[in-house]
């Protein structure tokens, strides 16, 4: 099927598209699902990261000052936007990734229901406290004011999702925003802005600037910003911090990767723990931070998990983001090179393969792969497969019987996002709740799909302990605390030896 190329509009600043006037450099946009399909050709321009920062400093009190009322009944007209535009949004993040249009779809409408949960749900997280007698006779009160103008940066897996789920908590909060998109996907961040216009917020409140990775360094770097709200890996977001290691004022949210496990115990409901891993491991072709890439087996349960585990995943179907299959590609050249040299490197690890992975050559010329299975002989801390994230659909299978060593390795690899465990036994599920070193555990359902009513954040590598989804609006606000004293001053409480007032009683 012939798509047309998108219009690039430009950087939208100050509330309208900018046009690029002195390009310094280009992005050519290819659709992963078909090289062919070219989604948008754009030129960026690096001033305008700081004209998009001065414009969102100029507007953040002005709305900051705005009643709470005022800005989610905004953020309802955004959702309406949101709502009414689904499907072209959905199209335009299949062209972009090259997810099936099933999946794409289901974010689309993610964007307007995290307004609802937002304005409905998570701002009671930031709702004043008043506390009689905080010191004798005076009222304490916590407040939560904005931060200021917070700088997004987003993935290209989730495009329009990840990022939305920073930005409407912020704004609802009184900060306002300059979003970067993820150079892999250029065309949802332009629609995204679209959203925005559409929905008339003013000038300045929301700005999206378009570029490369020195484009997002410079955007994490500029002195108007006072907070980085990040998804992506671990590397950009240890650079990140590195960078801005003086900026020490500005708050980080830091959602990274993971290295992402599943345990299935003896006494699993083995037809939900194959089901569910499939799902876990293969869905987004395995380019989500909450995949399942290792899996823990019983030894009881490994031969018959392994097999039919093995059987659901070439079953699989995979082909372009308009026949809805199961798995599209993955999102660019470089990572079809990663997923194939780890392959290899599984090998020279002493792996055995079970399910190779390998490039396939289908009718669309596109980055696409099939599903791929190691069988782990020897657990090893130091294996650079079995430590590194992937990004693709690969999953390691261990063999196991004790528990605590089980928990062992799945803390092994310094990432600290998502884990799961299959079992009936409640008492080994709150053991892993303390043990397991993550922000997510899941009970006999698989890593992958987080609810937004619910804090989302790892561990370790895979972030800096500020829960995002429901948390968000916390790291999106600073709390105030304030003595209140309404009483006349009272002479017969000063301080000994301070010969106060001075030039006779104030009675």
């Amino acid at each position: 099927m012939s798509q047309q190329a998108i219009t690039y509009l430009g950087d939208f600043i100050n509330g309208s598209f900018q046009p690029v006037t002195k390009a310094e450099g280009e992005i050519l946009s290819l659709s992963p699902a078909d090289t062919k399909d070219m989604v948008m050709k754009l030129a960026f321009q690096n001033d305008h990261i700081d004209i998009a920062c001065q414009a969102a400093r100029k507007a953040y009190l002005p709305w900051a000052r705005r009643p709470l009322e005022e800005r989610k009944q905004l953020l309802k007209k955004l959702k309406d936007v949101f709502n009414a535009h689904v499907d072209e949004m959905a199209m335009i993040i299949a062209r972009d990734t090259g997810k099936p249009l099933w999946e794409a779809k289901t974010e689309a409408q993610a964007l307007g229901s995290k307004i609802d949960i937002t304005v409905d749900y998570s701002i009671k997280l930031v709702q004043d406290e008043h506390l009689p007698n905080a010191l004798p006779g005076v009222e304490g009160v916590t407040r939560f004011k904005p931060r200021g103008v917070m700088a997004v940066l987003g993935p290209f897996n989730f495009p329009a999702h990840l990022p939305n789920g920073h930005i409407i908590p912020a704004l609802l909060m009184g900060n306002t925003v300059v979003f970067k998109p993820s150079e892999q996907t250029p065309a949802v961040g332009q629609f995204y802005a679209r959203m925005f216009e559409k929905a008339e917020f003013p000038p300045g409140v929301f700005n999206m600037v378009q570029g490369i990775g020195e484009t997002g360094r410079k955007l994490v770097l500029h002195e108007e910003v006072d907070g980085i709200l990040f998804t992506g890996s671990y590397e950009v977001g240890l650079r990140i911090k590195q960078e801005t290691l003086t900026h020490y004022w500005k708050i980080h949210a830091l959602e990274m990767g993971g290295k992402n496990a599943t345990i299935i115990w003896e006494d699993a409901d083995m037809d939900k723990a194959v089901y569910e891993t499939v799902v876990g491991a293969f869905m987004t072709s395995g380019q989500r931070c909450a995949c399942t890439s290792r899996v823990f087996v019983h030894e009881k349960l490994a031969d018959e998990f392994t097999e039919r585990f093995y059987q659901a995943a070439k079953r699989l179907s995979i082909g372009h983001w308009s026949e809805n299959p199961f798995m599209g590609p993955l999102i660019n050249e470089g990572a079809v090179e990663k997923y194939l040299r780890f392959q290899e490197i599984a090998k020279r690890e002493n792996c055995e393969s079970l399910m190779r992975g390998k490039a396939l050559d289908l009718k669309w010329k596109g980055h696409y792969v099939t599903p791929s299975i190691n069988l782990v002989n020897k657990f090893d801390a130091n294996s650079v497969y079995q430590k590194t994230e992937i990004f693709g659909p690969n999953v390691a299978i261990h063999r196991v019987n004790d528990f605590d060593q089980t928990m062992m390795a799945v803390n092994s690899t310094g990432f600290g996002l998502v884990a799961a465990l299959f079992t009936k036994n409640k008492a080994l599920y709150e053991k892993a709740l303390l043990e397991c070193k993550v922000g997510l555990l899941n009970w006999n359902r698989t890593t992958n799909g987080a609810s937004s009513k619910l804090p989302f954040g790892g561990m370790g590598k895979s972030g800096n302990d500020r829960a995002s989804a429901h948390f968000a609006i916390q790291y999106c606000s600073v709390p105030v605390a304030s003595l209140e004293d309404p009483t006349d001053f009272d002479a017969s409480k000063v301080l000994p030896g301070m010969n106060y007032p001075v030039g006779g009683s104030s009675q």
